[in-house]
């Protein structure tokens, strides 16, 4: 059936394109915040293990919403790992890293989601896909305040209270 939504065909598959992006960034980012979750250890692990819950399950929510876009301008949203890992920017971790590390790699995943989701909502600006540049503003606000949060857990002297002294 021939779709007439004010979007020509062309333009349609130019916001799918950058949209199938953002789909495989937040899925990578998703399976990486759900195997860290799993997996940290440390001192800040009930924090860590709570926080990473949080964007998990947050992530999960936002790849149906996403995936759906897709599928409203006439195309089907990719859905293998395979084709996320050829989409995305964001590598799978093998290992097990440390708390610290796991934080800084996931710090880097949101920041790649924002970029990627900045790239496109400039493509849904140009074509006047407002409702594809409002999911897209909406998912960059949640990434910003995500990474900002995992940033906080980085910062010298994270997990005292301010002005208190370490003691050692």
């Amino acid at each position: 059936m021939n779709m007439d939504i004010g979007i020509s065909t062309e333009d349609r598959a130019k916001i799918v394109e950058s949209l199938s992006v953002v789909l495989a960034d937040s899925y990578m980012l998703y399976l990486k915040t759900h195997n860290f979750h799993w997996n940290v250890t440390g001192p800040m692990f009930s924090a860590l293990h709570l926080m990473f819950e949080t964007q998990y399950t947050e992530l999960w929510n936002a790849l149906d919403n996403i995936a759906e876009r897709i599928r409203a301008l006439g195309h089907f949203a990719p859905g293998t790992y395979k084709r996320y890992a050829e989409l995305s920017s964001i590598t799978e971790e093998i290992d097990v890293p440390q708390a610290k590390e796991m934080i800084r790699q996931l710090v880097e995943g949101q920041e790649a989601v924002i970029r990627s989701a900045r790239a496109a909502v400039r493509i849904a600006d140009q074509i006047d896909d407002f409702p594809t540049a409002d999911m897209l503003s909406t998912r960059m606000e949640v990434h910003e305040k995500n990474a900002w949060m995992l940033r906080a857990f980085l910062e010298q002297g994270a997990g005292q209270v301010q002005g208190e002294a370490s003691s050692t």
